[in-house]
């Protein structure tokens, strides 16, 4: 039988690890139930990757990819800048009043897809292999909102951002966009 080339496999197989994990969890996940859910044979997987950190280390990637996008896709975001400085206390409020409409954006969507994320990102704590993944989403964010603030500001402004996502996580509650608002002010109006 010829070999069939299949140039999205790799892609299916990732995607097909997001989907047993929002199912089953991390504990889920071996290279047998995605080669299943991919509906590809059980060596594909682990031809495209080698041990279930490889897999957990792409699906990782593909997340992060999520949020950093919006912030980089946002024209708020990007018009800051030097016009910032000249606003003072209304460019502060911008730049909250943007990244909690985005927080709410993001709360608004699959409560299922967000809990996904940030079970892939908390694996970091257990999976050495993760934690560089990990980190590339909070520098990307901290450089991003680096045009908008001094680098100190934006990672202490992600450092919230992470916190009261995973507060609505943990707690069940609703996302409070007052709150987070006020409290994003607070920090950039606090920085340099």
């Amino acid at each position: 039988m010829a070999r069939r080339y299949d140039p999205h496999r790799r892609t299916r197989i990732i995607d097909a690890a997001l989907s047993v994990i929002a199912a089953d969890g991390i504990a889920g996940l071996s290279h047998r139930t995605v080669a299943a859910e991919a509906d590809v044979p059980l060596g594909s997987t682990t031809y495209h990757f080698g041990s279930l950190d490889e897999l957990l280390v792409a699906a990782l990637r593909r997340c992060n990819e999520n949020f950093v996008r919006t912030l980089r896709e946002s024209e708020a975001l990007a018009a800051g800048g030097e016009a910032e400085g000249a606003e003072g206390a209304a460019g502060s409020a911008g730049l909250a009043d943007e990244l909690t409409r985005l927080l709410g954006q993001w709360f608004a969507g699959e409560r299922g897809a967000i809990e996904l994320e940030y079970e892939l990102y908390l694996a970091a704590l257990r999976r050495p292999a993760l934690r560089p993944v990990a980190a590339e989403w909070t520098e990307e964010a901290v450089e991003l909102l680096s045009r908008r603030t001094d680098p100190g500001t934006a990672r202490a402004l992600v450092a919230l951002m992470d916190g009261v996502c995973l507060q609505v996580l943990l707690a069940g509650g609703a996302f409070d966009a007052a709150y987070t608002r006020e409290m994003l002010a607070r920090i950039v109006a606090g920085g340099g």
